[in-house]
């Protein structure tokens, strides 16, 4: 049984993802977009993992088999890139990445595109799942090899101003985290004058050894190697550069949460832009007050991108973001780029003449500091099933001794306190696990609020 998350299908390759499956999902998508749009153009990528390149292949001729034109990536690509080349083409009506994405290295699976760039929505990738045939087509088509990477690079240098990033002399580090940006980055942006120290960029024993998610702990290397090399930044995208994590000259890591307060306040105040903005719900109170000093609207959807997308659809967002890093411009298109916001970050330092420690320090000042962290209770499928079925009816008068004045079942089960502080309980759809969030004004308030959301979901508190 082949069942998607929020994001596509993945599996480990030493178990379901196999070139049987491969064809069951690539024909199923096939069969969609030949119906829908008979003749149409599918753009199909790969990241760096081993195997990668070749089951694409095998996608790319499984779809053509529909009788659709195939276009497949002459070369590893960064997800973006092939959002970029389906909204930029308006023969194309969708496409797929064979990529592990930010999941351990033994895992690869399948993202689609749709005409418009984006995932998608819920029901599009329902459609795909209930369409897979038990058993492998043998039926396949041509396709052709086109560069992709190129006009997106031009079309990412051409959104900031080249200008100011030359003269400000930066020096970054940066880290692909051995995945599809790797490269590609450092290359843009030498082109614009800044000084670049690449690490992860090619495959070596510790390609094992990390999780590509620029979040804590897999960055560590890059917040050494920032110290090391004296740079302005450490700048990190995940396997297949969708997402965006970062590091300040000292070392310290910067959340998502941080990084998108800080892009949305540059496209507000340096880029005139306005508009909507799209949340998810565990995203940080921090994002929620900028957005509200910028004058934006926002607007808080479930956890995953494809929700933000949903919402992108119906016009006149600026920007819309998720916790993990995965920031998307629908201007540019309908999607997560982490390349973009990579670039974005090195302006912003450049048109400030400020590090990026300093503007977070001064975000800060301006809209307090908070302390936030994600909790991953690892449970037996059967626990988190109970819960899932009790979770509406928990309602608590107090949590970790304090009495929430909000209380949310939009995606799980959320408490919200008078000072804004929060809990936020979501049993994973694809994972035998609990993510329990919490942030509030001080560590010791935060983790009492983990604690506490970690003994409701271990059925310890109701």
């Amino acid at each position: 049984m082949i069942r998607f998350g929020t994001d596509g299908w993945r599996a480990r390759r030493n178990a379901e993802f196999t070139e049987e499956n491969v064809i069951r999902v690539a024909d199923a998508a096939g069969a969609l977009w030949a119906q829908s749009d008979p003749g149409a153009i599918v753009y199909v990528g790969y990241d760096t993992r081993e195997g990668a390149d070749r089951f694409a292949r095998l996608a790319a001729r499984v779809v053509a088999g529909h009788g659709l034109v195939v276009r497949l990536s002459d070369r590893y690509v960064p997800t973006p890139a092939v959002s970029w080349a389906i909204a930029n083409d308006s023969r194309a009506c969708g496409g797929l990445i064979v990529t592990g994405s930010h999941h351990p290295e033994d895992y690869l699976g399948v993202k689609f595109r749709v005409s418009d760039g984006g995932a998608g929505s819920s029901e599009f990738a329902a459609e795909v799942e209930r369409a897979i045939d038990p058993d492998p087509t043998d039926a396949r088509g041509p396709i052709e090899e086109k560069d992709i990477v190129t006009p997106y690079l031009d079309a990412l240098v051409a959104m900031v101003d080249a200008d100011a990033i030359a003269q400000a002399g930066l020096h970054v580090v940066y880290d692909p985290m051995y995945g599809a940006g790797r490269g590609y980055v450092p290359a843009i942006l030498r082109r614009l004058g800044v000084q670049v120290d690449e690490i992860h960029g090619v495959d070596d024993e510790g390609v094992r050894d990390m999780r590509p998610e620029p979040i804590e702990p897999w960055v560590d290397d890059c917040e050494q190697a920032v110290i090391a090399c004296g740079a302005r930044a450490g700048l990190i995208n995940d396997g297949d550069a969708d997402r965006v994590g970062a590091v300040d000259e000292r070392g310290r890591f910067v959340n998502g949460h941080k990084l998108f307060s800080l892009i949305l306040g540059h496209l507000v105040k340096n880029h005139g832009k306005s508009g909507r903005v799209v949340m998810g719900l565990a995203s940080s109170v921090l994002t929620r007050r900028v957005a509200r000093a910028l004058d934006c609207r926002y607007v808080i959807k479930p956890v995953g991108f494809r929700y933000i997308y949903e919402e992108m659809r119906k016009g006149g967002v600026l920007m819309g973001g998720e916790e993990t890093g995965g920031f998307g411009i629908p201007e540019h298109f309908p999607e997560r780029d982490g390349l973009l916001m990579v670039l974005l970050l090195c302006e912003l330092m450049a048109m400030t003449g400020k590090t990026l420690g300093e503007l977070v320090e001064e975000l800060e000042r301006a809209f307090g500091a908070t302390s936030y962290a994600r909790r991953d209770l690892r449970l037996q499928n059967e626990s988190i099933e109970v819960l899932r079925t009790m979770l509406p009816g928990i309602n608590p008068k107090y949590i970790a001794g304090r009495k929430p004045v909000r209380v949310s079942h939009m995606d799980g089960l959320r408490f919200e306190f008078e000072d804004e502080s929060w809990l936020l309980l979501r049993p994973s759809g694809t994972e035998p696990v609990v993510r329990v969030y919490a942030e509030a004004a001080t560590v010791e308030q935060r983790d009492g609020l983990l604690d506490a959301g970690s003994d409701v979901a271990r059925g310890e508190l109701s």
